[in-house]
């Protein structure tokens, strides 16, 4: 038997017994140290996010750790080894001590990187390559709009993008907010309370420094109003909807300008997908992790006993950066 935190019927988290992990033939067993808490965790909790079939029921999409155990397809098959330092891309299951995961989910932890950092790695910087690179096309130049700046996956991105060549637009809600988040190197902050963001796109397009990529995790009315000021072909990613699901759009504006709208999560991927997305970022970015290049920005870490209080930092907002929780 091991623990996890398991949501009870009234919505509440509880720290509890359940069966031990099984190590199937292409898995390893994970000794986690600590768990990456996102906002995916927030929807299961409310229901609105089931994990995938076949993982566990508890929450957690990313973990980093020990492996203790190899199947024996893992060993084959892999470079891992007994006793490795690692960090894990789940389906869900990371609230917990152990975890059983397909080798191909793994990464090898960057060098001067701590388990704690290894942590708030795998969900926001597969997420950030995948929506830069696979959907953004993103290239030396382009002009990237990363909205809800003070999030744990825009302080990825930000400086991730800034490593590629990319100028960096973000937007964040208190001028505290914009201070905290000064050191990831955006090229320009937008205190929405302040400035509206359409007005700002129209000024870049009007020096001719348009948007020509936007990841997108607020919505609302401003995503439709920010299409005209967009580049001719750009690529609009939206990965979640926190400031509303309706939005109006000028269709006519989609197709004169080529615009694309793009929907993009990357739990629903498939796991070959993301087993190539993890291969090109330990190939293509771990380097720029352990030069310091691009490194996690961590806001708190709590005890896993203090899930709650995880949670209710995410949903209050207000933070920079990723929660991370420790498990031992």
């Amino acid at each position: 038997m091991m623990n996890a935190v398991l949501i009870q019927n009234d919505r509440s988290l509880r720290w509890d017994e359940v069966p031990s992990p099984v190590c199937g033939d292409d898995e390893v067993l994970v000794e986690i140290h600590y768990a990456g808490v996102n906002r995916a965790d927030l929807m299961q909790r409310e229901g609105n996010y089931p994990p995938p079939p076949g993982c566990p029921p508890w929450m957690g999409l990313e973990v980093s750790g020990i492996i203790r155990k190899m199947g024996c397809t893992a060993e084959r098959e892999s470079s891992f080894r007994v006793g490795d330092a690692v960090c894990a891309l789940l389906g869900g299951g990371g609230y917990a001590e152990y975890i059983a995961v397909r080798w191909d989910m793994l990464m090898p932890l960057p060098e001067n990187c701590s388990l704690c950092e290894g942590a708030a790695l795998p969900e926001a910087f597969c997420t950030g390559y995948l929506n830069l690179f696979r959907e953004g096309h993103a290239k030396a130049g382009d002009v990237l709009l990363v909205t809800g700046g003070n999030s744990g996956l825009a302080s990825v991105i930000i400086p991730m993008a800034k490593a590629f060549g990319l100028t960096v637009v973000t937007t964040v809600r208190s001028a505290k907010t914009a201070e905290a988040i000064r050191p990831l190197g955006a090229d320009r902050i937008v205190d929405t309370t302040v400035t509206a963001l359409p007005d700002v796109l129209r000024e870049l397009a009007d020096a001719g420094t348009p948007v020509s990529i936007a990841i997108d995790c607020l919505g609302g009315t401003a995503m439709g109003e920010c299409l005209p000021y967009l580049a001719h072909g750009a690529r609009w990613i939206m990965i979640a909807s926190l400031a509303g699901e309706l939005t109006e759009i000028n269709l006519r504006t989609i197709f004169v300008k080529n615009i694309r709208i793009i929907g993009s999560t990357l739990r629903s991927r498939a796991p070959e997908v993301k087993a190539a997305l993890m291969a090109e970022l330990v190939q293509k970015v771990w380097p720029m992790v352990s030069d310091g290049r691009i490194r996690p920005t961590i806001h708190a870490v709590l005890p896993i006993t203090e899930a709650e209080e995880a949670h209710r930092i995410l949903q209050t907002g207000g933070h920079s950066g990723k929660v991370i929780l420790k498990v031992r």
